[in-house]
């Protein structure tokens, strides 16, 4: 014969789990709820009134002069540059080759779809005609320009074209600037400056 006995048991502990389930009768009581912590704590949401406040406002506005932790930026050639008057001459960033390489890669984002990827400014945007075109950044006119002159069109725009202070954090920038700096350095060089060590490897 068969036993039956574990799975009888099994079936018997699952009735009697749901029986203990059921209180058996309807209640107008509020349930039992445990608090934990600050979970059911009074609060205010966000832009919701608060009447302890002459202006009624919850959210209170910052203090003047408040600067976020870390966001106090108060070298003003790094962060912005210098000013619109007096841009700085020279990048405040040591040039190395992984500065130059991560500007080429952010130049490749940003600045291509414009300039085009030699920076001469037939980037695709301007092939399908953009008006009006973009500059050459190659000329004379913006090779000679401060390198915080450079630095302050990415983050503020200029003319026609729009700030990237928003989406380049400025590290990015002055890396940008680098990278420009080498394409319009290797745009005017002829055999002459090529070093006797380099021209080996040249094609």
């Amino acid at each position: 014969m068969m036993n039956f006995s574990t799975p009888i048991r099994f079936a018997s502990l699952a009735i009697l789990a749901l029986l203990l389930g059921c209180r058996g009768q309807v209640s107008h009581e509020s349930p039992i709820m445990i608090e934990h912590g600050m979970e059911f704590q009074p609060r205010y949401n966000s832009y919701e009134g608060n009447t302890f406040f002459a202006d009624g406002r919850n959210m209170r506005t910052p203090p003047e002069g408040t600067v976020a932790r870390g966001m106090l930026k108060d070298d003003d050639i790094f962060w912005r540059g210098g000013d619109s008057a007096h841009p700085v001459e020279h990048s405040p960033v040591p040039m190395t080759m992984g500065l130059l390489e991560r500007g080429q890669e952010r130049f490749d984002i940003y600045c291509s779809p414009c300039h085009g990827k030699g920076a001469e400014g037939r980037g695709m945007v301007a092939l399908h005609g953009f008006m009006p075109p973009p500059p050459n950044l190659l000329d004379d006119r913006i090779s000679k320009m401060p390198d915080g002159q450079l630095y302050r069109a990415i983050s503020f725009g200029a003319r026609s074209m729009p700030s990237y202070g928003k989406q380049i954090p400025e590290s990015d920038r002055w890396a940008i600037v680098a990278y420009l700096r080498a394409l319009q350095l290797g745009a005017h060089m002829t055999p002459a400056d090529v070093p006797d060590s380099v021209k080996s490897k040249l094609r």
